[in-house]
């Protein structure tokens, strides 16, 4: 009998065929217990041509970091829509992150976990997905903390202390970091969790982000008890 003829195809198809495979693999088994040859098995085709594609298991665990990363940062950006009150943004944008890691887990866990773990240029890699988020919820928040800075002005003289509405860089920067670091906790949690939705983490988290940067705005701040010296 003749060779098993295998269906030709464009190899950019092919290669993402691949990495489809990749990332199921690494996100459920984790990186170092992944094999190529599995790997080659659940793509249908032959470990050398992973080898020849992606030229090695470092070269393809980076190559589904990259794919993933980019997928979930423009997840994130196609889900808000510019104009929209800014609760209204930020709601999107975490409905988005939500629904996008609800819907590649295996993904998230290379992302989440994998990638954090197994090396410094896999971590300088996600590093850089998340330095883009946190520059992007950072945006968020300046224009949330505009469009609250009339109602807190308007109440400033109810106070007793008042504030300037204004939040500084540093407070500013400092959300983006909480927020991005509460939703990524979050997307574990809800993943792990029967039942949770990514409406209902988007919700969770926008309850806790939203009441705190309106307290802010309003010169609500809580301050640590003094100490002894």
């Amino acid at each position: 009998m003749g060779a098993v003829k295998t269906k030709r195809m464009p190899r950019a198809v092919r290669e993402q065929q691949m990495l489809d495979a990749a990332v199921r693999t690494f996100g459920q088994r984790g990186y170092m217990a992944a094999s190529m040859d599995e790997i080659a098995e659940l793509a249908g085709v032959s470990k050398p041509l992973v080898y020849l594609y992606l030229n090695s298991k470092e070269d393809l665990f980076r190559a589904c970091i990259r794919r993933e990363a980019k997928a979930l940062t423009q997840a994130v950006r196609d889900g808000v829509r510019p104009g929209l009150p800014a609760d209204r943004q930020l709601w999107d944008g975490l409905q988005a992150f939500f629904a996008h890691t609800a819907e590649h887990p295996d993904a998230w866990s290379v992302l989440h976990l994998q990638a954090r773990t197994h090396g410094e240029s896999f971590a300088a890699e996600v590093a850089a997905m998340r330095e883009e988020l946190v520059a992007f919820v950072t945006q968020l928040t300046v224009v949330a903390a505009r469009a609250a800075r009339p109602q807190a002005l308007g109440c400033a003289r109810t106070r007793r202390h008042p504030q300037d509405p204004d939040l500084s860089e540093r407070e500013v920067a400092g959300l983006a970091e909480a927020l991005v670091g509460a939703a990524e906790s979050l997307a574990a949690w809800a993943n792990a969790t029967p039942g949770v939705t990514a409406r209902h983490a988007a919700a969770t988290l926008m309850n806790f982000a939203w009441a705190g940067l309106g307290n802010l705005m309003e010169g609500r701040s809580w301050f640590p008890p003094a100490t002894a010296d």
